[in-house]
Order: C-alpha cells, then sequence, then structure tokens
C-alpha cells in the first residue's frame, strides 16, 4: 500500500481518520515508505542534519554535518544534542525522579499511587527545550534503561540497500560517559562531578 506524505504527515499528527490509520499500520507496507516518513520528519526541523532514524516522537539518530561531518548523534526537535547514537541518550537529558509518596501522588492520585517503597518513576526532559521525552518505572535504584541500540548500517546496508558512506561499530558505550564522571570530567549539563 503506498501512502502518501500527507498522509503520513497527518498519522504522525494523530489527524488520521481510524480507518485510514488502521489501514496504513496493518497493511502491507510499500518500499519507499521509510524515506517518505524520513522527508516528513527532516521537513519539520530547523537543524541541517540528516535523519537517519526516529528514535521516538521528539528524537532522532542524525548525522552531523560540517567539522564533525559523518558523526552520528542524537538529537530532540529543538536541536539540543544528546551525543553519540551509541551511548544512553538519558544519561545526558535532566531528571525527575519522583521516588516518595509526595512526587508520586502529583500524577498517581490515591489507590493508583505505587508504592515508593518499590518503584520510582523517572521523567527524561529534553535540557533544550523541556519536553518530556520518556518515563520509565522501575523498582528502586534499578540502572537507567537503554532502550535502543539500533545497528544502522545493518538497516541502511541489508534492510534498505542504501548503505551509509562511513561504517561505524554497533557497541554500547555507556560506560564512557561513567567513566568520564568518575574522573571528575563534566556531567551532561557541564557541572563538575
Amino acid at each position: 500500500m503506498t501512502v502518501s506524505k500527507a498522509d503520513l504527515g497527518d498519522l504522525f499528527d494523530g489527524k488520521l481518520p481510524w480507518d485510514r490509520t488502521k489501514a496504513i499500520v496493518s497493511g502491507p507496507k510499500d518500499d519507499g515508505r521509510f524515506q517518505v516518513a524520513l522527508e516528513v520528519l527532516q521537513e519539520r526541523v530547523s537543524w541541517p542534519e540528516r535523519i537517519l532514524l526516529p528514535l521516538s516522537e521528539h528524537l532522532y539518530v542524525v548525522e552531523k554535518t560540517g567539522e564533525w561531518a559523518g558523526e552520528r548523534i542524537v538529537k530532540c526537535d529543538c536541536g539540543y544534542e544528546f551525543g553519540d547514537w551509541r551511548r544512553n541518550w538519558k544519561l545526558s537529558a535532566a531528571v525527575i525522579v519522583r521516588d516518595d509518596a509526595e512526587s508520586l501522588e502529583e500524577i498517581y492520585p490515591g489507590l493508583r499511587r505505587p508504592d515508593p517503597e518499590l518503584c520510582e518513576v523517572r521523567e527524561f526532559i529534553c535540557p533544550g527545550c523541556g519536553v518530556l521525552l520518556k518515563v520509565e518505572t522501575v523498582p528502586v535504584g534499578y540502572p537507567i534503561i537503554f532502550d535502543v541500540l539500533p545497528d544502522l548500517d545493518a538497516f541502511y546496508q541489508d534492510w534498505l540497500r542504501a548503505p551509509l558512506s562511513d561504517t561505524q561499530a554497533c557497541e554500547d558505550r555507556t560506560f564512557e560517559i561513567i567513566e568520564e564522571w568518575a574522573q571528575g570530567g563534566p556531567t551532561p549539563h557541564g557541572r563538575p562531578a
């Protein structure tokens, strides 16, 4: 099923009627749909970097231009850069941790409130624009979850048949951030560790 750019844009915005949405989501996908989706998303941002992969509603893996050409990073709609795509972007986000009864009550009033002895709610926010990017509810003290580490080169080479110009190893580099903090380097927002 071929889907127009206008329909994809309306789908992303939640404006498409349900019957059309259902047909697009459940129907066979045309070969060029991913590229059309990238075009729609690219037209919506003000920065020049090429979107390689959307990660969520406001986050993308992009290919840098200029001095840092070829580098791949995670970037927000607003232009805030979270760093290397192989590092957990959440470690560069602003975080609200709800781990007591009062703060949990703000979002889960009454009997719906989880027990703060058992879990905490983490809200990850873009330091650039303040948009809520992700929420995770985890047991108290649980490590920050690295949601996805896509193998971009395999995806572009094997699935899209359009290899990227520069191959980069798909390996988790999150511990590089933690190592920098341990050595007294800057934390995500430039503050000493």
